[in-house]
């Protein structure tokens, strides 16, 4: 079968050629998948190599090339009405998608929705503008008594947090990503957590005990600070160092995994994965480096006072 786009270092690829590989992957998938599952199918059933698995966005954008290309034909099927999905991450395919068959449908896809952006685009530039006009003619009445008006544009930088806290993580000493890793399975129920990271020792970096109900496992993990995906190699090397030790291994990474990563670690369910995106939701949950605000909003109801 000829592969529908491939994935390189730099460069756009065949972004209609994605959208068109998502459908084929929920059809075959039936009809409805989770981001997951729905990566992992395309990845399969286009043949991506590890290698392109591998490739990362520049800067401090935590995605692989091809999850954040794959979203963006996951947000253009959308657009043009292929595509739903559920408040639970769950995609599915519309009748619309249903009726997609090749290629000259997701490209009038991707032309209708990228016209429809640049009229978008254009009318909050319009918008923009007339209230730019208006904040001056209102200053302009306002004489001595001016009053200063907020724009439309944030200030500052908007960082995306995930971004922020894996560049963060990536930059710890290994020792002390190590004791955070060995902190974060204390905080998720496990006990007598050991950091055993010494060379020699097949990679394994500690060691700690889940109780389920009345059963205990012995789980080895092993943590990497990687940007990268995190290949089959290593997950093999992995299962190895576990050979006569424990029944359960925990591989933790600021990265992605390959699908062929993921295939192995889940080959005989020895092996259990965390990555990056994941490993930012735990540390996130248990509050370790990291913290939630709250904005409290308050507004008034003009109607309800005017019904009194």
């Amino acid at each position: 079968m000829t592969r529908r786009f491939t994935i390189q270092p730099t460069g756009m690829p065949d972004l209609p050629g994605m959208m068109l590989a998502t459908v084929e992957a929920l059809k075959r998938i039936g009809g409805s998948a989770s981001i997951h599952e729905l990566e992992e199918k395309v990845i399969e059933i286009e043949g991506v190599s590890e290698e392109e698995q591998s490739y990362t966005q520049p800067g401090n954008d935590p995605r692989t090339r091809v999850a954040y290309f794959l979203a963006w034909a996951r947000t253009y099927l959308k657009r043009g009405g292929a595509l739903e999905n559920s408040s639970r991450g769950i995609w599915a395919l519309t009748d619309t998608g249903e009726a997609i068959v090749d290629a000259r449908q997701t490209e009038e896809i991707y032309k209708r929705v990228i016209e429809e952006e640049r009229e978008r685009a254009r009318a909050k530039r319009q918008d923009k503008q007339a209230k730019a006009a208006a904040r001056k003619a209102k200053r302009q009445a306002a004489a001595s008594d001016e009053i200063e008006l907020n724009g439309d544009e944030p200030t500052g930088t908007d960082r995306d947090w995930k971004a922020v806290l894996l560049e963060t993580l990536r930059g710890m000493d290994p020792s002390a990503f190590e004791r955070l890793s060995q902190r974060l399975l204390r905080e998720a129920g496990f006990i007598k957590v050991e950091v055993r990271g010494k060379t020699g020792d097949g990679g394994i970096h500690g060691v700690g005990v889940l109780r389920v109900n009345l059963v205990s496992f012995q789980v080895y993990f092993q943590c990497k600070r990687w940007k990268g995906s995190v290949g089959s190699k290593e997950i093999r090397d992995f299962r190895g160092a576990l050979q006569g030790r424990a029944d359960k291994g925990l591989f933790i990474t600021t990265g992605a995994f390959t699908s062929q990563a993921s295939e192995e670690a889940t080959r005989d369910g020895a092996i259990d994965l965390i990555d990056g995106e994941r490993l930012c939701d735990l540390l996130k949950q248990y509050e370790l480096g990291v913290a939630t605000r709250m904005i409290e909003e308050v507004t008034v109801n003009g109607d309800w006072f005017d019904s009194l």
